[in-house]
């Protein structure tokens, strides 16, 4: 064949530097393009052999080399697949107008199983440009009197074909190297990018360093396989000691037998693992595969709390597997990954479009061969059927989650912490997972006991409301009887509109600690008077609990520093006594910590060993946390929590304030108890810590003083 000179089929004066600009936006992406072609080339042979087009040779391994060599700066990329002809090269190489891999695929649909072609002949190809000045191809079809196809092209749009010298039936492309691109002629970096993009690719992937001296292993001569290259036969005679019997005879004993060895050149391991287990059933995966398996794709040696195994067929084709990763951070700093692939081809880590924001907190696989992708193969067609695909993803996590609160309670509950910010962050961002986890929700309460909502609801309804919804359902039941006895049971339920007041009384007040620790007084009291609280000391609980609370109307979660409930005070026989004692302490205490903005209470509380606590208004705290969190804290007063100083009245250190107003001493003693009030709720600033400290030391050395007079 006469050497043959053209122009590429291209539109634009020169594609070369709008591919490297704007096509792909990862460099490294041109080896997964490279080989997801020779994939394409091997499975189009397979499957001509399937259909009786074409006859492999006896013995057919498929498999793809890459060659590196940095001497001579090229890169090399070999498979024994189809082959083109001299046409073919013409159509699929310079008319980028067509894709060989649809017309393949159309031309066998109905003559064999469909087998996803992985690259696109034409514009995966031309990914070679973003860091090559010249690439050849060398190609032979698999066809009967084809002859060998020799093409290059020097990154212009003009290219020279003519007669190669390839022997056997495939192709090789050689891209030589720019200099900008050198570190694609080094072995380690190469490796690197292949188990990146390739580390399933469903053909075996072989990397050598062209022109380096074979590395070598000794194995038995026993376990010599036909292929391997035998470099020498070694023979090790047996090895004997003397050594006495039990006889006190001394003999010959062998110590090492005689071993025939051969030494042989490396036999070459694959970088693709092309039988994955996420292409296998999970019946056929054991609990240490699984685990395996996340350790060498995630690098993580802790393992992993439980997995989900994704196998659908229809409507669309998806396998994979997530994990659910082991945690014990805030939810903030949570980092996880979903790999998403097209058919074993690893196309980006955590895709939007494909995988539920909530969803990525995971860690996992997920490979869907009917995935729209463009050009590229970096990002996704925006269509309804990824929104399906999502939406699939999510609703088996939801069921995988809800079986195991219903069979396997006890994991579930020991999963919990790890697991609930992923839940409760996929209720706020999904309604219709929220719809499905709601009631799977846990909460755990001060005594470690996880508790569903309904659990909590039930504890906490006061005597009050749970006569007035046992005579609700009474006369639910009565309307219900009713209307059955009427004659024909079409009258309609007339339903009566609550006032604000009557929705209020029959909200069910559930009170939750943050930080155990700080609130370690106020738990004290709630567990001496047999009052409970659910523990939320995630980032994501204050949104998740708004949330909770607008789709259960009768539900309020307070924290457990937000009021005095009445069963932490004492029945009241004077009450007016107590707000005439709260009015003079208020103005008291609002001198003395110099606020006179400082709301003061004084209850007869039932804890005699509480002196003073500090309460806040749930609402108002509520809305500084969010302008914290919005950064829009700059009006500190505008938008600082409603703090209330709740005074024991049956204390003896309130009594004593309270009996000497005029005392000398007395603007240190409201200090402290108000600064000791603050430091059971909140951590005091640095100037409030240091007063504090201080403070307290000439507390102590009065009362020491004091005691030296008497």
């Amino acid at each position: 064949m006469e050497t043959k000179r053209g122009n590429l089929s291209i539109n634009s004066d020169n594609i070369f530097p709008i591919i490297k600009k704007w096509m792909y936006s990862d460099q490294d992406i041109f080896i997964r393009e490279l080989i997801s072609n020779g994939c394409d080339a091997i499975t189009k042979r397979k499957k001509l052999d399937a259909v009786g087009e074409a006859k492999l040779p006896e013995g057919y391994k498929p498999k793809i080399d890459v060659l590196v060599n940095d001497k001579e700066k090229t890169l090399k990329f070999i498979d024994n697949g189809v082959g083109m002809t001299a046409e073919e090269v013409v159509k699929d190489i310079t008319d980028i107008a067509f894709s060989g891999a649809t017309e393949f695929l159309e031309k066998y649909k109905d003559k064999a199983d469909q087998d996803q072609i992985i690259g696109h002949f034409g514009l995966g190809f031309y990914s070679a440009f973003m860091v090559a000045d010249q690439v050849d191809i060398d190609t032979l079809s698999f066809q009967d009197g084809a002859e060998p196809v020799h093409w290059e092209c020097d990154g212009s749009t003009e290219y020279a074909m003519g007669t190669g010298d390839r022997k056997e039936v495939g192709t090789t492309i050689t891209l030589h190297l720019n200099e900008d691109c050198l570190e694609y002629a080094n072995e380690y970096k190469v490796r690197e990018t292949l188990e990146k993009y390739c580390a399933f690719m469903p053909v075996e992937i072989f990397l050598t360093k062209e022109g380096a001296a074979p590395e070598t292993e000794i194995i038995p001569e026993s376990d010599l396989k036909e292929d391997d290259k035998v470099i020498e036969h070694i023979h090790t005679d047996a090895k004997y000691e003397e050594k006495e019997n039990d006889k006190g005879e001394k003999e010959q004993v062998e110590v090492s037998p005689a071993r025939d060895e051969v030494k042989i050149e490396k036999r070459p391991v694959s970088i693709s693992d092309i039988h994955p287990l996420w292409t296998k059933q999970p019946s056929e995966c054991t609990d240490e595969e699984y685990k395996e398996f996340y350790r060498h794709v995630f690098l993580d040696y802790k393992e992993p709390l439980f997995w989900i195994h994704l196998n659908m067929d229809y409507p669309f084709r998806l396998k994979g597997i997530l994990y659910f990763p082991r945690i014990n951070t805030e939810y903030d700093s949570i980092e996880g990954k979903i790999k998403l692939y097209n058919n074993q081809v690893f196309i980006a880590d955590n895709i939007k479009e494909v995988i539920p924001e909530y969803l990525m907190l995971l860690k996992g696989v997920i490979d869907c061969p009917d995935l729209p992708l463009n050009v590229s193969r970096s990002a996704l067609q925006n269509d309804g059927f990824v929104q399906k695909i999502s939406n699939y993803i999510s609703k088996k996590v939801a069921d995988k989650l809800a079986g195991m609160f219903k069979t396997d309670r006890e994991n579930y509950e020991k999963y919990w912490n790890d697991i609930s910010p992923f839940i409760k962050f996929g209720c706020l961002k999904d309604e219709k997972f929220s719809d499905r986890m709601m009631d799977y929700i846990l909460y755990e309460n001060i005594d470690g006991k996880f508790l569903t909502l309904q659990d909590c609801i039930d504890e906490n309804m006061t005597e009050e409301q749970k006569a007035a919804k046992k005579a609700e359902e009474e006369k639910k039941t009565e309307e219900k009887d009713k209307k059955e006895d009427t004659a024909d049971g079409s009258e309609e339920e007339k339903k009566e509109e609550k006032s604000e007041e009557e929705k209020e009384k029959e909200k069910v007040t559930i009170f939750y600690v943050t930080d155990q620790i700080q609130q370690s007084q106020y738990i004290n009291m709630f567990k001496t008077q047999g009052k409970d609280a659910v523990i939320l000391k995630h980032n994501i609980d204050p949104p998740f609990i708004s949330r909770v609370e607008q789709k259960n109307e009768n539900v309020r979660f307070r924290r457990i520093d937000a009021d005095l409930t009445e069963d932490l005070k004492e029945k009241q026989d004077d009450s007016k006594a107590l707000e005439e004692e709260a009015k003079d302490l208020q103005e008291l205490f609002r001198k003395a910590v110099s606020n006179d903005k400082l709301t003061v209470k004084a209850e007869n509380l039932k804890d005699t060993s509480v002196a003073a606590i500090i309460t806040l208004s749930e609402e108002s705290r509520r809305m500084s946390d969010m302008m914290k969190m919005y950064g829009m804290s700059g009006n500190d007063d505008m938008f600082k929590p409603e703090a209330t100083l709740v005074l024991n009245a049956k204390h003896p250190l309130v009594a004593y304030i309270y009996s000497h107003k005029d005392a000398e001493n007395i603007n240190l003693y409201c200090e402290q108890v108000y600064d000791l009030a603050m430091l059971s709720n909140q951590p005091l600033s640095p100037e409030e810590m240091t007063k504090f400290v201080q403070r307290s030391n000439d507390i102590l050395l009065k009362n020491a003083q004091n005691s030296e007079e008497k």
